[in-house]
């Protein structure tokens, strides 16, 4: 079984579980639940800002411990100081080392748009998403059916939230829908974990025109960036680089400064 696979079965479980601790109705009384969501393809597409969406990660399965005990208060706060568009956070526990709560303290203390990285198969975690303070989702194409794409979708925008989706080859562009507002190519193979960001400039052309254009994974060099501008990416989600260090929003300021500096 893939790693991926592995993730996924296992979230299956995940899911049930917290249906049945945390029902529908107990997330609709979030303070966030009402609450109008910041546009995350905007911010992206901000003049002033060069696109990067840092990343809140502790680990993962291919590096493992990546930064265990940072503070998700400590860290965000430093992204949006040092010029990030945007932060995602990982909420996954069991691979990742994330949580909601990780979220929801991000929330607390930044109004910059905030995605959920998750892994996504159920209409429970779309809500669940919005109930913690979330403006945009991740779907993986890989993952999900064409019907489940076109179902969470309806769902996630009838909430106000915004879409990224992911996709690692031409086959999984196909299941794009012109509701979803970014579209993110992840040089990272979810079935080796290996990574090249080349593979974002092979496939820009094949991308939908309309949606906002984000390189995922493996980027770690401002230069880089740079050529995935020239390319037409708009955004770029950067987690390991940063948080691989003893200070994650320091290495992000630094980078930002050298993307416009360059």
């Amino acid at each position: 079984m893939s790693i991926l696979k592995e993730i996924v079965e296992h979230k299956k479980k995940e899911v049930a579980k917290d249906k049945s601790l945390y029902p529908i109705t107990l997330l609709e009384q979030s303070i966030h639940f009402d609450a109008p969501c910041v546009s995350l393809s905007e911010y992206i597409l901000r003049p002033d800002k060069v696109g990067i969406i840092a990343e809140f990660k502790r680990k993962s399965p291919s590096k493992g411990a990546i930064n265990l005990y940072a503070s998700p208060e400590e860290v965000s706060i430093g992204y949006m100081q040092a010029g990030a568009s945007a932060i995602s956070v990982l909420t996954d526990k069991n691979y990742f080392g994330g949580s909601k709560e990780d979220l929801k303290t991000v929330r607390k203390y930044n109004f910059c748009p905030i995605l959920r990285k998750e892994f996504i198969i159920d209409e429970y975690q779309i809500l669940e998403a919005k109930s913690i303070g979330a403006d945009a989702i991740l779907l993986i194409a890989s993952i999900l059916t064409d019907d489940e794409i076109k179902k969470f979708t309806s769902l996630a925008k009838s909430l106000g939230l915004e879409i990224l989706f992911e996709v690692h080859d031409e086959e999984e562009i196909g299941k794009f829908i012109p509701e979803i507002d970014l579209i993110g190519v992840n040089n990272r193979n979810l079935k080796t974990f290996k990574t090249d960001f080349n593979y974002s400039l092979d496939i820009f052309n094949k991308l939908p025109t309309d949606a906002v254009k984000i390189s995922e994974s493996g980027i770690n060099d401002p230069k880089v960036v740079s050529q995935l501008k020239t390319a037409g990416y708009d955004g770029f989600l950067i987690g390991e680089y940063f948080m691989a260090g003893g200070h994650p929003e320091e290495k992000c300021k630094q980078f930002i400064d050298a993307i416009k500096n360059n």
